[in-house]
């Protein structure tokens, strides 16, 4: 009869444990679950060290939003190994990590009837998102100044088209990571060189671009 307990009751503490490892399993799992989702609900913020692009795609130098002034504190949704996807006033896009530094305390979010918002942090947001768009007014200001106002939107918007002076190119992708320079005859011939891609510079106009050379 004792035989005959003994494996039953082997069987049982096996079960028991296997029960007990699922369930611990479980747990670890739900608060792992728990703990991202509050990472999600809480954002990082940054502070950008100079001035940014803001692209509406990662790697596609065309699609600049806006640039961003130095100082802007953006909220962090996303990153990978070059970029953070941030939103920046009414805008989401990506920027360079290199250009932000993420502080320490995530991004105070204020949700409509919480009576736990602080209202110093509330005021704090409300006037960086004034600064920062201030900061895309004086830009258009100055481009609208410099150039008109149908040239200053597509600058603005980080356009640029073959026939564009180099200091329009300035004015829309920002000065290049690095300037190649070789003399043709009379006239001088520069590559500017992007993260992404060349723009051929002749005689102080943009003639073409292409691909950066990997």
């Amino acid at each position: 009869m004792k035989k005959k307990v003994l494996p039953v009751i082997l069987l049982l503490f096996a079960s028991l444990s296997v029960c007990a490892q699922n369930d611990k399993a479980e747990l670890l799992q739900n608060l792992e679950k728990k703990n991202n989702d509050q990472v999600q609900q809480q954002p990082q913020s940054a502070t950008l060290k100079s001035a940014s692009r803001l692209f509406g795609a990662k790697d596609d130098l065309t699609s600049v939003i806006t640039i961003l002034p130095a100082g802007t504190v953006v909220s962090v949704l996303g990153s990978d190994s070059t970029y953070f996807k941030v939103a920046a006033d009414s805008d989401q896009g990506y920027i360079l990590k290199k250009d932000a530094v993420l502080s320490d305390a995530p991004v105070n979010t204020v949700r409509q009837g919480d009576d736990n918002v602080n209202q110093g942090d509330n005021s704090q947001v409300q006037s960086q998102q004034e600064s920062q768009s201030q900061a895309k007014t004086d830009r258009l200001t100055f481009l609208e100044n410099k150039y008109g106002t149908a040239m200053a939107k597509l600058l603005a918007a980080g356009k640029v088209w073959k026939g564009m002076t180099s200091d329009m190119v300035k004015d829309s992708w920002g000065p290049p990571m690095n300037i190649n320079k070789t003399f043709q005859g009379n006239g001088a011939r520069e590559e500017w060189e992007y993260r992404s891609t060349v723009l051929y510079i002749e005689n102080n106009v943009l003639a073409n671009w292409g691909p950066a050379k990997k």
